[in-house]
């Protein structure tokens, strides 16, 4: 066939040899989905490459052809349930983080917040799950996972938050128009620790990225299976934001933790 039989051999004894290495990367990718099961190709890359075995530290393409031929690429997920009451009697606030000469724009961590609420279904019923985080690090600084959308559960996230709050620099609170927030308790606990109002000043779920992208990466990466009741998803949450700031790393922020990001720079 025109192949010497010193090249078959030496053919064959590469291709095992790039089979054995292929399985130890798709074992590291396993051991790194027991936590993060739904952590993505090119933070995966990255890690590979902060491994002391230089073996492991393979092109990007072929990881992703290791994940394809073994079927351990991540498939999207898409789910939307309305948790935002607009339409109420409560003073509507700015848009303080909206491009323009005024627009409020952190250079450090704890200087803009953002909020939101997400639905979490469980067996026995409905629970939602509010959380605060700080726009700089990307680190979720407060939550609470409730039964109800009532303003007494909701803000709940936010007291957590101002009690760990480790300076006393301006601080802006950006969220949705939602009448939790808009409420008279809620701009209460504003006022007392001198924090300003942000909201958006439309329906356009982009002007609150960032908090809808926080919510999209615990339900859809880490928070994968249904909890039964309220208990097991508090559990299950204090778990997964565990795992989001201290080891998941952000492709925007070059692939450090919230919990790096914060401590260097607060």
């Amino acid at each position: 066939m025109g192949i010497s039989r010193q090249a078959y051999y030496k053919r064959n004894r590469a291709d095992a040899t790039r089979l054995v290495l292929d399985q130890k990367v798709a074992d590291f990718v396993q051991q790194k989905r027991q936590r993060q099961p739904r952590l993505g190709t090119r933070k995966l890359h990255h890690l590979l490459h902060c491994q002391p075995q230089l073996e492991l530290q393979v092109g990007r393409d072929r990881l992703f052809s290791i994940l394809r031929e073994r079927r351990l690429l991540v498939a999207r997920k898409r789910a939307y349930h309305k948790t935002t009451d607009s339409h109420h009697r409560f003073r509507r606030h700015p848009n303080l983080l909206k491009p323009g000469p005024d627009q409020v724009i952190p250079t450090g961590p704890e200087q803009v917040w953002v909020a939101d609420i997400t639905y979490l279904p469980t067996q026995e019923g409905v629970a939602y799950l509010s959380l605060v985080t700080d726009a700089f690090s990307r680190k979720i600084v407060g939550y609470h996972v409730h039964e109800s959308l009532h303003t007494e559960s909701v803000v709940q996230a936010l007291r957590r938050a101002v009690s760990q709050r480790q300076t006393a620099q301006p601080l802006v609170h950006h969220s949705d128009r939602g009448s939790q927030y808009c409420s008279g308790m809620y701009q209460e606990l504003h006022a007392k620790h001198g924090i300003r109002c942000s909201m958006t000043d439309g329906y356009d779920c982009y002007q609150n990225a960032l908090a809808e992208r926080v919510n999209g990466i615990l339900k859809t990466e880490l928070l994968l299976e249904r909890p039964h009741d309220l208990t097991q998803a508090k559990k299950m949450v204090s778990e997964s934001i565990s795992i989001y700031n201290g080891e998941r790393p952000h492709q925007s922020l070059k692939y450090k933790t919230p919990d790096a990001i914060h401590r260097a720079l607060g």
